[in-house]
């Protein structure tokens, strides 16, 4: 999948490998769009970490306060922690108490402890949200938002409507509660439609979430069937009643919004920024969209909507405008013809902050492969980095040598200027430099000469990682003919699908693998002539353990792929003896570390 030239050397001449190469260039360029010896390191000072960053849902009875949450701050590098607070909602605050023994965060000596008001005496009935930003000028990893929800009369609904085309499909309701329940779910005709299931413990200390299913039987005619579901066992006295339920089996269009609300924090006086709301048809005829209206809660002129003319949705406005710091509410109202509407409201939430710094999120600096957190970044890697204020707008890199700057932004890591592929306010992929020291590195966005939070990230100089298609767990790899060795009934686009067999080649793309021979400088194009090879890497075809039945192959190419950067790509045979699977896996070895496992469709 590289150049003419590189795909000679490798044994390899199909045409195949070079229709693939243009289909996925882009993609590759943009994915999941989806050292300096002087440099201090990462544990020189203090280093934030929270014992939760996700309280509730709360059920909380209407007209109370909620009771106050205690979460535990502590600090894993050295100094002293600093701490500050900022809420966005009016209902919400926060204050430290003085270091002591850890409660909560039991493997760690002292702590913090952060306690959390919930003043909600004045909130109505429903669900509400609000973010604490906690604060450290001095702290790596810092700052960092706990999400906090409360449920006002409890979070059990009143009642339930489901919907479902009669073609043995279903529909579910999810909700969640601060106690282990009592359910009995009971139907007046159509049979045993109606089931509830008890989900496991939630991110939350003390959050019971449940799933309310309606399931199209065989012999249910259309029309609405009628269940009750009585729930007992709550400690929050709201929580016990009965659920009146009903299931709407239908031929007519069953409309569904995505996203399914609208969360922004924008700069006051920034540009407008519209979001794109999708309308899908999860039932049956012709889906469509009549008229499009918003409401403002608070404020005046800054939401507007309009049905889409290129997609099925509508495009949302979202402007600042010359509006006070503040957080902003309201909603889009889309009115359908299906049978769930006649309208389709979406919440929509707009916080305006002052100008600010460029931020990292906790955790959001990843290798571009996996998207895993906490995984360890190879030196050279694709990497993508998650935050606020990054940019104004999108932007990409032109070809290589890849920039250093784009649209005023730049990477730092350790100190260190990294390639970049793309920027944008919310993400920046960069690839980590090849002069990265391994260990705890630090990584920073400098915008327009403003430079932002700190951020930490394990870096090891090789952590290989297969790319992965995203929402699947199917490596990005390609057949020798240009297809997909995937199972025939997934679609990708314009790509053909198509089981690999013994004796045919695989072309593996991943990341991270580390320096080659010869060395190539961080942001240029491997070359083709003479190519940046790795030496004796495995692919591993089946499961290694410890009954390892798996395969090993002597990979026939494995290096840096020509005409790109930081892409590697690993070319092998695939052996004899592979079963004839959709979902046979394989992994690569490189200096007896593994990488991580991917799908491929196998057949004999």
């Amino acid at each position: 999948m590289g150049s003419q030239e590189g795909r000679t050397q490798l044994g390899v001449t199909s045409t195949g490998f070079e229709r693939a190469r243009k289909q996925l260039n882009r993609f590759l360029l943009g994915l999941a769009l989806l050292p300096l010896l002087g440099a201090e390191s990462a544990y020189a000072q203090a280093k934030l970490r929270l014992t939760d960053t996700t309280l509730g849902p709360i059920s909380v009875a209407t007209g109370s306060n909620g009771q106050t949450q205690v979460i535990e701050a502590f600090n894993v590098g050295t100094g002293a922690l600093s701490l500050s607070f900022a809420s966005n909602a009016t209902w919400l605050t926060a204050s430290v108490g003085t270091l002591r023994a850890c409660q909560i965060a039991v493997q760690q000596n002292t702590c913090l402890p952060i306690s959390v008001a919930l003043n909600t005496a004045t909130l109505t009935r429903g669900s509400y949200t609000g973010a604490i930003t906690v604060r450290d000028p001095n702290a790596i990893d810092a700052p960092q938002v706990i999400s906090v929800t409360v449920q006002i009369g409890g979070g059990v609904p009143d009642s339930i409507f489901l919907y479902t085309p009669p073609n043995g499909g279903s529909d579910s309701v999810r909700f969640a509660t601060n106690s282990v329940l009592n359910t009995n779910a009971t139907t007046q005709a159509g049979g045993s439609w109606l089931t509830v299931a008890y989900e496991g413990q939630g991110s939350f200390r003390f959050v019971q979430p449940y799933r309310v299913s309606g399931q199209h039987l065989p012999g249910m005619a259309e029309g609405t069937y009628n269940g009750t579901i009585q729930i007992g066992g709550s400690a929050f006295a709201g929580d016990n009643k009965t659920v009146q339920t009903r299931l709407v089996v239908t031929s007519q269009p069953i409309a569904f919004a995505g996203p399914t609300s609208i969360n922004v924090k924008l700069l006051q006086g920034s540009p407008a920024t519209v979001v794109n709301v999708g309308v899908g048809n999860r039932g049956r005829g012709a889906l469509s969209l009549t008229s499009i209206a918003t409401t403002q809660t608070n404020g005046s002129g800054w939401l507007s909507a309009a049905l889409s003319t290129s997609f099925t949705g509508a495009a949302v406005s979202l402007t600042p405008g010359s509006l006070g710091v503040g957080t902003y509410r309201g909603t889009v109202g889309i009115s359908t013809n299906a049978i769930n509407g006649p309208v389709l409201f979406v919440p929509v939430e707009m916080e305006i902050v002052a100008s600010t710094a460029p931020t990292i999120s906790f955790g959001g600096v990843l290798n571009n492969a996996t998207f895993a957190s906490g995984d360890a970044l190879g030196v050279g890697a694709i990497s993508a980095l998650f935050g606020e204020f990054l940019t104004d707008q999108n932007y990409f890199a032109s070809g290589a040598p890849l920039p250093t700057t784009l649209g005023g932004a730049r990477v730092l890591v350790n100190g260190r200027a990294a390639p970049l592929y793309f920027a944008s306010p919310g993400q920046i992929n960069f690839q980590l430099p090849f002069e990265t020291l391994g260990g705890d590195a630090v990584v920073q966005v400098e915008r327009n000469g403003v430079v932002g939070n700190r951020a930490s990230v394990s870096v090891a100089a090789q952590a290989g990682r297969i790319l992965v298609w995203p929402g699947l767990r199917y490596g990005i790899i390609v057949n020798a003919d240009g297809t997909l060795p995937l199972p025939e009934s997934i679609k990708l686009g314009t790509y053909v699908s198509k089981p690999v067999r013994p004796g045919e080649t695989l072309v593996i793309y991943a990341i991270g693998f580390g320096r080659t021979n010869p060395s190539v400088e961080s942001g240029a194009a491997s070359p083709a002539s003479p190519l940046a090879q790795l030496s004796n890497v495995i692919v591993r075809f089946g499961v290694p353990g410890l009954f390892d039945s798996s395969i090993p192959q002597q990979a026939a190419f494995a290096g840096l792929t020509p005409g790109f950067v930081g892409l590697y790509q690993i070319n092998v045979q695939v052996p004899e003896g592979i079963p004839t699977l959709d979902d046979f896996d394989l992994s690569i070895e490189y200096n007896n570390q593994p990488s991580n496992r991917v799908k491929i469709a196998t057949r004999q």
